[in-house]
């Protein structure tokens, strides 16, 4: 089934709150076999909200409307919508029993109003106050839930998303979905490599979301059997797995700072950092991880030369040769900050975020790594784009994807960032 979701509040159209709901919404729903062909967020405006609802259910299925259903003035759901569709607002005695049976009606009689519903609702959840109601208009079921997040979330979960299932039929196609997190790719040479597949095969569906340093990649497909569907992603996965290889670091939610702690603590190793351009961000992110003392010794932060060279051993003959931002003056950080920790692996970043201090030899986004080993030192340089905060999120991340590679055997690439 085709259907739409209207969030409803001014604290959504003011930026105030975060629209969550409709995210949940979405993607519970397309989970479940529908698809949602738009999503509109409106202010507490009667006319505005009566317009929208009257459009969607010309347009979808069904449609989920979330928010004002509480009993302030500007809950104004169930008058637009008893306006909209021609409907008398009526008393509905269970709720209002219940209503009147709080400790909160004596101090707020206003909330009488949750009890008056338009004509037909039927309550989802009877015996909750705020209970969310299903209304059916031209043969069309009509979702009405409240804006608060986890009351939304259990209607949705244990009452919409079921009784859709049963109005549908036939016409619920089974789904499934994965999503990878590539990194190193950005998102158009992604399309690009991806493209012919996708072409290929109808019943595939690849999503691009870029996420700061990377992107995360769906693969959706629908299919009209268990093992239509089966068949068609199992086919449609190998092949993506084939293309893009090791720039695929999780399909389970994991983060790279996870995964390079795990792996230092499966190798028994150590980790310590020399950072400048990045200021100890990544320090910052090996640290998020609970339990990272196990593996992590610390970080220094060499923002200028004379602590490069006076704390790292840093050569002044590298500084003025190379530049403070080159793989020769990163290799001699990382293997300074080795030294001094006695870690068994060291990395080291530096580099030009920006938005000054760039040469046309060095432009700004430049950005030199270094990776320690014992008996083993090896140096990359990178070219990324943005402002000075992308730049410094995007080396921190490529640190961290710069030594997972490192302790799993993997192939280093040249960024496309």
């Amino acid at each position: 089934m085709i259907g739409e979701i209207i969030a409803i509040g001014n604290e959504l159209t003011s930026g105030r709150i975060l629209n969550s709901t409709s995210y949940f919404a979405a993607s519970h729903l397309y989970a479940a076999g529908h698809e949602i062909a738009a999503m509109a967020t409106i202010g507490d405006e009667p006319q505005m909200i009566g317009k929208a609802l009257r459009e969607s259910v010309e347009r979808a299925d069904f449609v989920v409307v979330t928010g004002g259903l509480g009993p302030t003035n500007d809950d104004m759901t169930n008058a637009a919508v008893a306006d909209a569709l021609n409907l008398p607002t009526i008393l509905y005695p269970e709720i209002f029993d219940k209503i009147k049976q709080s400790q909160s009606f004596k101090e707020m009689p206003s909330l009488e109003k949750l009890a008056w519903l338009p004509s037909g609702a039927e309550i989802l959840k009877p015996g909750d106050k705020i209970a969310g109601y299903l209304l059916v208009y031209h043969e069309k079921p009509i979702f009405f839930l409240p804006g608060v997040p986890h009351q939304m979330r259990e209607l949705m979960l244990d009452r919409v998303i079921p009784r859709l299932a049963s109005w549908g039929g036939n016409n619920i196609s089974l789904v499934k979905q994965k999503v990878f997190k590539v990194f190193g790719l950005p998102e158009p040479m992604l399309q690009e490599m991806l493209g012919d597949l996708e072409k290929s095969n109808q019943q595939l569906r690849i999503g691009y979301y870029p996420n700061a340093a990377e992107v995360h990649l769906s693969l959706t497909v629908r299919g009209r059997t268990h093992e239509e569907t089966e068949a068609q992603f199992s086919q449609g996965e190998s092949a993506i797995r084939k293309i893009l290889g090791c720039c695929i670091y999780t399909d389970d939610g994991d983060t790279l700072e996870a995964i390079v702690g795990r792996s230092l603590k499966e190798q028994k190793k150590t980790l310590a950092l020399a950072e400048s351009c990045t200021g100890g961000l990544l320090a910052h992110h090996i640290t998020l991880i609970a339990g990272s003392s196990d593996y992590f010794l610390g970080g220094i932060v060499a923002y200028a030369n004379r602590v490069k060279e006076e704390i790292l051993h840093v050569r002044t003959d590298t500084l003025e040769t190379y530049g403070a931002v080159s793989q020769e003056t990163a290799r001699e950080m990382a293997l300074g900050v080795k030294k001094i920790t006695g870690a068994g692996l060291a990395l080291a970043i530096t580099g030009i975020a920006g938005p000054d201090g760039g040469s046309p030899e060095k432009p700004v986004g430049t950005v030199c790594f270094a990776v320690a080993n014992r008996g083993t030192t090896l140096s990359f340089r990178f070219h990324f784009t943005g402002n000075r905060n992308t730049v410094q999120t995007k080396a921190a991340m490529t640190g961290l994807d710069l030594l997972r590679r490192h302790l799993h055997g993997l192939d280093f690439i040249d960024s496309g960032w």
